[in-house]
């Protein structure tokens, strides 16, 4: 099978939280929005991928556990620390947890969706790639 491009389809209650939420957290720019009756989606790039936010989820905003969203959204990044001060600056409170096989930072989204961040060098070193 011939694959030309992939995504991931997140449904979500606080439609317009989440939006801006993967907007201004994580900075991923807009490809397009579209609106039928009551559905609404929003796709976002994400990385050489797509984040299609759509309408028709149900939130848990304390946070899903792995029963309710088994799901894991992934952002592996330079610097984990800059990562942090960054989603702190922007009133998100987290923390870097470091393991032996790399350093992440565990945070949801508005609708309780599960997020972590990861150290790309730990990724890269754990996959064999450095």
């Amino acid at each position: 099978m011939k694959i030309d491009n992939y995504g991931i389809i997140l449904n979500v209650e606080h439609f317009d939280a989440c939006v801006r939420f993967y907007k201004d957290v994580f900075d991923l720019p807009e490809m397009f929005s579209k609106t039928e009756g009551d559905f609404r989606l929003t796709c976002l790039e994400f990385g050489s991928a797509y984040l299609m936010i759509e309408t028709e989820g149900v939130a848990v905003p304390s946070g899903k556990d792995v029963s309710r969203c088994p799901t894991k959204l992934r952002f592996n990044v330079p610097d984990i620390h800059q990562a942090l001060a960054s989603l702190q600056a922007k009133g998100i409170d987290a923390e870097v947890v470091e393991n032996d096989w790399g350093s992440i930072i565990t945070l949801f989204d508005p609708d309780g969706n599960r997020i972590s961040i990861r150290d790309e060098a730990g990724f890269r070193q754990q996959a064999g790639l450095s």
